[in-house]
């Protein structure tokens, strides 16, 4: 069990303690279903009203916060939420526990492991690859030939990493996921039929990265695909052949983004988002929820809508769409006056 009194949060945090800063905290949860030695934390004012029936020992709270119940100790910063994630990094980082080579696993004679390198049960690693120092390969795993991964990755269960492609450092990939999958290539011959365009690129991902579940990044027809560094990807997300995404930019669940699309850094693309090919998302786009890019965005800013527009104009197209039955009754009511005013126009001639 952790036991880490209130005074070594607070020092990690740079807090002010109000109360007693010998609490022992044993573990972290929600403000609504915290217990006894847990820690929490009140962020929004929407969570405010839970402050008299939590029951947790201490909370991360804003300097201005009514500190209404003297059971409580109080750790005041300035951003609760950004100071609970640092303490949950911190303290209660999963260790994820695997060591050594499984006899099961199957390391081919010309691969080359770095040191503490484990792999877990059925693991395949493929003549040519080169795995660095502190990696974890967990179990079903298989890496094709020439396949490179970095130092310090955590690679799940049952992932495919095909031949060839590059992981760089610290990178963290989820079970499911499938990396440099044969891009989506076809040609119709004279006759309609599609023929396989043969995809001989690779797929690059830089240093910490992190894959979600069941990512399909699919390798490039020629060249590489790209995950750029400090990038994070949700669960089922596709990327296709020959995309670049730029450094420390984010991809929520069920995303799409088709061949030869450049993203820019400090992107932020929400969940649902489809964006065709060929084109490029400029830094600093968030691209919101469900939006359909079908067309560059190089201005900062945010969009949403199918096309997506700028939010702002797409808010106002919005709005009209909603009240396009009350202009359709006014219409109706106008071209009504109209008619009337001519049939009275024409009888007073």
């Amino acid at each position: 069990m952790i036991n880490l009194s209130v005074k070594q949060i607070a020092e990690l945090v740079s807090g002010k303690i109000i109360g007693d800063e010998y609490t022992l905290i044993h573990s972290l949860a929600k403000i609504d279903e915290a217990s006894s030695g847990d820690l929490s934390f009140i962020y929004l004012p929407a969570y405010e009203k839970f402050l008299q029936t939590t029951k947790a020992s201490a909370l991360l709270v804003k300097p201005e916060l009514q500190k209404t119940r003297s059971d409580i100790t109080y750790i005041e910063v300035e951003f609760p939420e950004k100071a609970f994630f640092l303490i949950l990094r911190e303290f209660f980082t999963p260790e994820f526990p695997l060591s050594g080579i499984d006899d099961t696993a199957f390391v081919h004679p010309e691969a080359k492991l770095g040191q503490n390198v484990a792999l877990g049960k059925n693991v395949v690693v493929s003549k040519g690859c080169v795995i660095g120092d502190n990696t974890k390969i967990f179990h079903n795993t298989v890496l094709y030939e020439d396949v490179e991964i970095g130092n310090d990755c955590l690679i799940f269960s049952n992932i495919s990493i095909r031949e060839k492609c590059k992981i760089g450092n610290r990178v963290i990939i989820h079970s499911g996921t499938v990396i440099g999958s044969d891009g989506f290539g076809f040609n119709p011959d004279e006759k309609g039929v599609y023929q396989k365009i043969p995809q001989i690129g690779n797929v690059i991902i830089e240093d910490d990265v992190e894959l979600g579940a069941n990512v399909a990044i699919d390798r490039a027809a020629l060249d590489s695909t790209i995950i750029k560094r400090g990038t994070k990807v949700d669960n089922l997300v596709q990327i296709a052949h020959n995309v670049v995404v730029g450094e420390d930019t984010v991809i929520s669940s069920q995303t799409g983004i088709s061949g030869s699309t450049k993203i820019g850094n400090h992107v932020i693309i929400a969940g649902q988002v489809g964006i065709v090919g060929h084109i490029e998302i400029g830094d600093n786009v968030v691209l919101m929820a469900q939006s359909g890019i079908s067309k560059s965005i190089k201005k900062p800013g945010y969009y949403f809508g199918y096309p997506a527009k700028e939010l702002k104009t797409s808010q106002k197209l919005e709005a009209h769409i909603r009240n396009l039955p009350d202009y359709a009754e006014k219409i109706k009511k106008l071209e009504e006056e109209i008619k009337n005013l001519k049939q009275s126009k024409t009888l007073d001639s």
